[in-house]
């Protein structure tokens, strides 16, 4: 086994990722190749927006499973539909849990949710998590991620989403008891009264079960970002894999990825340096070759205790079955 395939061997959750156009997906969809063809089942997952994944293996790849080839199946998130419906589960909660004179208020809020900062990431966050939750008996979850800005933010947010959310839960206990202060002293005498004459719930119980719906909504989500977050933070469970060119600004770019993922707890496995120019191939090839030679350098030197998987550049384009064999056979070494 190559290093690649040693790092997806044994944990749960592989990501792949860094810059745009170095390739990420082809390297993410030839390593899932080469993991389910060594006997683990794989399930390949696209959070970058212009998907590829179909385009790659020449088939439709949507937001359900499909199989690829044998032990092998590929999905798709879509940032915006997954934010859709993300926020019509959203709507729909919120609207049975509060007075009907608020839904306006409501609608308006998620509208203005739609566009704000971090909501798409949020959205694809709680879609990976009930990926990862529910990946098949031993299945290796691979995930070809979105350039490096969207990744380190979809990264570092289950810390901040279980920090926001433990302060809902503190508001909601706080906001409990300060009622149950209220109604002690008799705050719904008139309520009660009219309620036992229709014979419908007294406005108390409306209020203890609309909380105690409220309090399990936000346990369940503070308990899928605290499992989330304690996966992708344990190097045993999680790791990954950093594609760039041998480039200045994919070198740079690399670097302040993966500051930024050790600054979220996770563990960057190994590099991959993708189409390298070929040595002993004219003068053309070689005066690139030496200034690629020149920022691996600088790479080394800045993060010296990182594996590299050097790739050359390949006769063809990566396509289809036969073009990820060829791209595997180079990440095997």
């Amino acid at each position: 086994m190559g290093l690649l395939t040693d790092l997806g061997a044994s944990r749960e959750v592989l990501f792949v990722g860094g810059k745009g156009g170095v390739g990420k997906t082809s390297v993410a969809a030839a390593l899932a190749l080469t993991v389910a063809r060594a006997g683990r089942p794989v399930l390949l997952v696209s959070t970058d927006p212009a998907h590829n994944l179909g385009h790659l293996w020449g088939r439709p790849v949507g937001p359900e499973p499909v199989e690829l080839e044998p032990g092998l199946r590929g999905l798709e998130i879509d940032p915006a539909a997954t934010t859709e419906e993300h926020l019509d589960a959203v709507r729909h909660t919120m609207q049975r849990l509060m007075p009907e004179h608020l839904r306006g208020e409501i609608k308006k809020h998620l509208d203005l949710a739609r566009e704000a900062p971090g909501t798409h990431e949020s959205a694809v966050l709680e879609r990976l998590a009930e990926v990862v939750r529910a990946r098949r008996a031993d299945e290796l979850v691979l995930v070809d991620t979105a350039p490096s800005g969207h990744t380190s933010r979809l990264i570092a947010l289950p810390e901040l989403m279980q920090a926001w959310t433990d302060g809902l839960l503190r508001r909601q206990e706080r906001s409990a008891g300060f009622g149950a202060a209220l109604r002690g002293l008799g705050g719904d005498q008139g309520e009660r009264a009219a309620a036992d004459v229709v014979g419908a719930p007294r406005p108390r119980d409306r209020r203890e079960r609309r909380d105690a719906e409220i309090r399990a909504i936000l346990d369940r989500r503070q308990s899928r970002f605290r499992m989330l977050r304690e996966q992708l933070q344990d190097p045993a469970r999680s790791a990954f894999v950093i594609v760039l060119a041998a480039e200045r600004l994919p070198v740079l770019e690399t670097v302040e990825l993966h500051g930024q993922l050790e600054r979220s707890g996770m563990r960057v496995g190994a590099l991959v340096v993708n189409k390298r120019s070929p040595a002993g191939s004219g003068e053309l090839l070689a005066s690139r070759r030496a200034v690629e030679e020149e920022h691996l350098a600088s790479l080394r030197s800045q993060l010296p205790d990182l594996p590299i998987v050097q790739v050359p550049l390949l006769p063809r384009e990566v396509l289809g079955t036969e073009g990820l064999e060829l791209l595997a056979g180079q990440l095997e070494g």
